[in-house]
């Protein structure tokens, strides 16, 4: 049977919703973590909280994390994948407001939804590429003006959107055939046996951004917090693309940048101008579109065999 044949847009497109509003917290604790704290520890410890969460569950649900050696290759890329978006976007949040930062990034979905088409072969109609044109549009008129005043710091995001496209499209080739929380346990772990001795061996003074610094009684809090939101972010985000098309699930993305400013404004007081919130209102229309085409096409399509949709979903 093959991935697309589980593929429930709905589901996928609820599922993904999830992470738009998790992701943005996740991040906005990491910026005031910032301050306190270099990239490499911050990106250590988002890791060591996600294993500490999923490696125990997964032995005690009984959960498959054993992998034949071509799926653990794409898991170990996805988890090179993984490290460099969180230490890039950390590292844009130090000079850029949160809502800027996911704004510019959004160029992802666009890539996503272009790499979709080359290497899955999936199929991307003229609706959907005219809703991420609109959503692209959108989002660039959420960046303040103030973008073009920090410098080569603005650059960072558009290194996210990059990576995330191509973790993402590697998400999408194993989604179908792992259990998502053994896979995201066995990525903790990697990224674990990767960072701590870079951590351990570097000497802080050759390389600020690796140096370690004893976090205080409000900095666990915000790391933990940050963990715990970022573990389940990226769980919600791995298991959408179990049951939806990266084409489809692209143009839904684009909703992390409204609660992306909703977050700023709160933690920060960060307030788009009339510029920004136009631009967030037609963010906003382009995913609703796509939630309203799919619910159409779905109610178009014949009923599914029950031997392919009959029984609960997979575990995770």
């Amino acid at each position: 049977m093959s991935t697309l044949d589980n593929d429930r847009p709905l589901l996928g497109i609820g599922l993904m919703l999830g992470f738009c509003l998790l992701a943005p917290f996740a991040d906005a604790l990491a910026k005031l973590l910032g301050p306190e704290m270099a990239v490499g520890q911050l990106v250590t410890l988002r890791f060591a909280f996600q294993a500490a969460i999923l490696v125990p569950l997964t032995l005690a649900t009984g959960r498959v994390w054993r992998m034949d050696r071509r799926t653990f290759g794409y898991v170990f890329l996805r988890t090179l994948l993984h490290i460099s978006g969180i230490g890039l976007m950390f590292s844009a949040l130090l000079y850029l407001p949160l809502a800027d930062a996911v704004a510019i990034a959004f160029v992802m979905p666009f890539i996503m939804l272009l790499l979709g088409y080359w290497f899955l072969g999936e199929e991307v109609g003229l609706r959907r590429i005219t809703a991420c044109a609109v959503g692209f549009v959108g989002t660039l008129l959420v960046v303040q003006p103030a973008f073009t005043e920090v410098g080569w710091p603005a650059l960072l995001p558009l290194g996210v959107a990059l990576v995330f496209a191509l973790f993402m499209l590697v998400t999408r080739r194993i989604a179908g055939v792992t259990d998502p929380i053994g896979m995201q346990a066995v990525s903790a772990v990697i990224a674990l046996a990767l960072l701590l001795p870079v951590m351990a061996l570097t000497p802080a003074e050759r390389l600020p951004a690796l140096e370690w610094t004893a976090p205080n009684g409000r900095g666990w809090t915000l790391i933990t917090l940050m963990g715990i939101a970022g573990t389940f972010a990226h769980l919600l985000m791995t298991w959408s693309l179990r049951y939806a098309p990266a084409s489809t699930l692209a143009p839904m993305q684009y909703l992390e940048i409204p609660f992306a400013t909703a977050v700023g404004f709160a933690i920060f007081g960060d307030l788009p101008g009339p510029l920004a919130s136009l631009g967030i209102a037609v963010t906003i229309g382009s995913g609703l579109y796509i939630v309203m085409r799919e619910r159409a096409m779905q109610k178009a399509r014949p009923p599914a065999p029950q031997a392919v949709h009959s029984g609960t979903p997979p575990a995770g």
